[in-house]
């Protein structure tokens, strides 16, 4: 099958070589044919059969070329009173070539000039094809004749239009495909948008977001700074645990600096209400259970070291998005389990649900946005998420948070 499809695919971008070794092949054995069956008495018969293949190497590149070519021979050949040869068959090769690839006009002219030569050449040669002589009269004869006359120019015309129909019907599945690949690739091209909207609208939520981290530890700074700076000459080491205060806030401000780089832009304002963390995350399932949809939550150990407010807040973010989906997607009567795992290096988290999933909602054409932008949130931190339907049903989010930046 992979054999298959390379053929194909190669016979599609070499239409030229394809073509030429077409009328090579086709050459080289009509004329071992007329050389086989002698040619002594009409040495006319090699050039016309000659003049008439060759063309068929340029029959796409050059189609209305051919195809005139094509014709002009044939009508010389039929007022020269040449005799008939095996090569006639392109003539139906060039019609059903015209119905593939010509435009309309040149289609249906091929097409009516074919039918016509048709009927001209029994007529012309009806008496050295055996149909009697003068076909134009034993058409309307009443013996034998004219039946095998009629028989034959009915067979004659089918061909043509056989091979017209079938060249219009590569035409229209060539069209179909063409029309087809187009769409996948507006496709395509939509969702590398999309797929970038959803990064650029998630890296705006995470610069206001953490604009609020950053503007509250440098409050948190400058507030600690004007208190060591009034008891340091009162309470020395007060002030000194003041500025041990200070360069910790400072170092974390640093840390989400750092991350922020990427993705900071200019906003006009900032919000004021309390970002959510890992204690949120309570409040958060209680509402989910409002909505008919059984949650739990169930938590694992206890953190070895306190995580950045960034990372908390991108926690509750990994937990919201997964329930969000639950409540999208799973469908009624569902069963949801958070489970928030502390280990050694960081902090696990797990969304499980029994529900149907995305994959199977027919109405979730973006549902791999929101996966998108849990990917970005969780790389500011050098974490990982994975989101897939489980093999007993349902689906499964996964996210890993380390405690410190690597």
């Amino acid at each position: 099958m992979d054999l298959h499809l390379r053929l194909a695919r190669w016979v599609r971008a070499h239409p030229g070589t394809v073509d030429a070794c077409l009328a090579l092949g086709l050459l080289v054995l009509l004329i071992l044919q007329l050389t086989a069956r002698g040619v002594a008495g009409d040495p006319l018969l090699i050039p016309v059969t000659f003049a008439l293949v060759a063309p068929l190497a340029w029959r796409r590149s050059r189609l209305l070329l051919s195809a005139g070519i094509v014709a002009g021979v044939s009508v010389l050949q039929l007022l020269a009173g040449i005799d008939p040869v095996p090569a006639q068959i392109v003539i139906l090769i060039t019609v059903y070539t015209l119905a593939a690839y010509a435009p309309r006009w040149a289609s249906l002219g091929g097409l009516g000039f074919a039918l016509l030569g048709a009927a001209a050449g029994l007529v012309r040669y009806g008496e050295i094809l055996g149909l009697g002589g003068g076909g134009s009269l034993t058409l309307f004869g009443v013996g034998g004749g004219g039946s095998l006359f009629l028989i034959s120019l009915i067979l004659f015309e089918s061909l043509v239009l056989l091979a017209w129909t079938m060249g219009d019907l590569a035409r229209s599945r060539r069209r179909a495909y063409q029309a087809l690949e187009d769409r996948t690739r507006r496709l395509e091209v939509e969702r590398q948008q999309e797929r970038d909207l959803a990064a650029a609208d998630e890296r705006s939520h995470i610069a206001r977001e953490m604009h609020d981290i950053v503007a509250h530890s440098l409050s948190v700074i400058i507030t600690q700074a004007d208190g060591a700076r009034y008891a340091s000459a009162q309470q020395p080491e007060l002030a000194a645990q003041t500025l041990g205060t200070i360069a910790d806030t400072g170092r974390g401000s640093l840390r989400e600096m750092r991350r922020l780089l990427g993705v900071l832009r200019g906003d006009e304002s900032a919000s004021t209400r309390p970002l959510p963390t890992l204690e949120d995350i309570d409040s958060l399932v209680r509402s989910v259970r409002r909505a008919d949809i059984r949650v739990s939550c169930r938590r694992i150990d206890t953190p070895r070291r306190p995580l950045p407010l960034g990372a908390e807040l991108t926690a509750y973010r990994v937990v919201q998005e997964a329930l969000t989906n639950v409540l999208k997607h799973a469908g009624p009567q569902t069963t949801a389990e958070v489970t928030l795992s502390y280990g050694p290096r960081g902090l696990s988290i797990t969304v499980d649900d029994d529900g149907r999933g995305a994959a199977a909602d027919p109405a979730t054409a973006g549902a791999g946005l929101g996966i998108t932008g849990m990917s970005e949130r969780v790389r500011l931190y050098d974490g990982t998420v994975s989101a897939a339907p489980r093999s007993g049903g349902g689906f499964r989010v996964e996210a890993f948070l380390p405690y410190t930046e690597a």
